[in-house]
């Protein structure tokens, strides 16, 4: 135990304050990944195994770090960050306290626990010079010489068994290696049984979406702005798809009762494509209405290691595991030529996941995910991933300076996180300095792309325009999908050698006149995600 005692006996925190009476016995520092994060592992497995109750007031930073004898900051960036990620809440007044919660709806004991054993970018690049199309890490950093080291290391040391059939789950070194990797930087809760590996997102999407069908789920809420081939996909698997509105605070989870859907596909660290962390209000809404309901909700955290002005907000998966079902790769991390990733499964869908993978039998082989295991053991994972966000970072920041000079009435959005940035256009814009671009020997992609079909097959409505009602919608007469043009500008795809004539060619395609702003959905990141 870190620090020193309060002064009250054992027993439950009571939710109506804290103060002296956070039972430091409760805190165990002893982590070896940093007072922070050790402090938010434990007051997170506080909350959720019960031991602080929805409504608990926490000590004020000043107290709990002189409890604990750590630094004040430490305690207030762990508190913040737990806010963030809709553990607690903060008042002016009324102090930190943990956030109320809806009950979790429990599995049946039955099957719970019964486990055996791309985003693609759009096909615009014919003829380009240069590419800013969202969607791909910079490949020409890939990390050869670590990972071929790795390789071998992961090849000397394979047991016979590794080249069978295998665990249709995928391998144990790797999926041990996730569990470990995604608790301490995700923040995510999961052990090694609950995982299992997929040769990316759009497969795994395919495996939970038949296993959805299945359970008669009939309809996935999904957001707005996304990828049009996930909404495909769903389709696909016999699942009717109902947009989710989005506003400058992120997409609307509160709306989810008025939904009638049995999941929802999210984006919460950082929305796809338009950018900001879902806020923390709304992050609680998704996780209630899954426990209410008995829904789930699916999460994409694509992009979450890559966040710029803090440190990453952690998974939603986290706050409830038993509801979410959370999806990670290594497309952006790594490359999304390794086809690698992960599910982590609430235990009421874990057996039916891995019986329908079993049967498709379609993953990333037993070498790779071994490479990918000694990868992550050995530290060389987390000194890239450290690496390319300094260079993501100078990159954007480059970006964002170079609009600046070139085309000073152009804004920038969505900018926090991630390997993309929205740039917004003068109304009308969007399709003619697409075609400018082409001409210039440049691929990029107008956010008209990602506005995803309403149910009906009809397309989110332009400028404010109200979408039309669909027949049998239970939303149709709620507020229109409102957006203004812009561009989705993927700053990470060039290499290094290719970065600035990319970046002259975006800038000699801007308009130079100054934009009619007003509020669209291109505005709808968070203060901090504005240039």
């Amino acid at each position: 135990m870190a620090g020193k005692r309060a002064n009250s006996p054992g027993g439950n925190a009571s939710s109506e304050g804290l103060g002296a009476d956070l039972y430091l016995d409760h805190l165990d520092l002893r982590g070896g990944h940093g007072l922070r994060a050790s402090l938010m592992d434990a007051l997170r497995d506080a909350v959720r195994t019960g031991r602080l109750a929805p409504g608990a007031r926490l000590p004020s930073s000043r107290t709990l770090a002189a409890d604990l004898s750590i630094a004040r900051n430490t305690v207030a960036d762990a508190y913040a960050e737990l806010v963030a990620e809709g553990w607690l809440t903060s008042q002016q007044g009324s102090g930190t306290r943990v956030a109320q919660r809806a009950e979790p709806r429990r599995a049946p004991a039955s099957g719970a626990d019964r486990i055996v054993h791309q985003r693609p970018s759009p096909i615009r690049t014919a003829g380009a010079t240069y590419s800013l199309l969202p969607g791909n890490p910079d490949l020409a950093s890939f990390p050869r010489a670590q990972w071929l080291a790795a390789a071998r290391r992961a090849l000397t040391a394979a047991p016979h068994e590794a080249f069978g059939y295998g665990d249709p789950r995928g391998r144990i070194e790797l999926r041990t290696a996730l569990a470990d990797y995604l608790a301490r930087a995700r923040g995510v809760y999961a052990g090694p049984d609950r995982m299992l590996i997929c040769a990316g997102f759009v497969h795994g999407l395919r495996l939970i979406g038949g296993v959805l069908n299945a359970r008669r789920v009939r309809t996935v809420a999904i957001e707005a702005y996304g990828v049009p081939q996930y909404q495909d996909l769903l389709t696909e698997a016999g699942l009717r798809t109902q947009a989710l509105l989005l506003d400058e605070d992120g997409t609307r989870t509160e709306e989810l009762p008025l939904q009638r859907a049995g999941a929802v596909l999210l984006t919460p660290a950082h929305q796809y494509p338009i950018g900001g962390a879902l806020r923390a209000d709304r992050r609680a809404a998704a996780v209630d209405w899954a426990r209410a309901t008995g829904g789930l909700v699916l999460e994409d955290d694509y992009d979450g290691e890559f966040r710029y002005d803090r440190q990453p907000v952690g998974a939603l998966q986290g706050l409830d595991p038993e509801r979410v079902v959370y999806f990670g790769t290594a497309s952006k991390s790594l490359a999304p030529g390794l086809r690698i990733g992960w599910i982590v499964l609430p235990g009421s869908v874990a057996h039916d996941a891995v019986e329908a993978k079993g049967h498709v039998d379609w993953a990333p082989g037993a070498l790779d995910q071994l490479t990918l295991a000694e990868f992550i053991t050995s530290g060389d994972y987390d000194r890239h991933v450290r690496a390319m966000r300094l260079r993501y970072r100078r990159r954007r920041d480059q970006l964002v300076a170079a609009i600046a000079e070139h085309a000073p009435g152009i804004s920038v959005s969505g900018i926090a996180a991630g390997l993309h940035a929205v740039v917004e256009l003068p109304p009308g814009t969007e399709r003619s300095v697409v075609s400018a671009a082409a001409a210039q020997g440049l691929a990029v992609e107008g956010l008209g792309s990602f506005a995803l079909r309403s149910t009906g097959g009809r397309e989110p409505a332009r400028d404010g325009a109200a979408a039309p009602a669909t027949d049998g919608d239970p939303g149709s007469g709620s507020e229109p999908v409102r957006r203004g043009d812009a561009l989705v500008v993927g700053y990470a795809t060039p290499s290094d050698s290719a970065w600035s004539g990319a970046l002259d060619a975006l800038c000699r395609v801007l308009p130079r006149a100054e934009p009619a702003v007003r509020p669209t959905a291109a505005h709808i990141s968070p203060g901090a995600d504005r240039a």
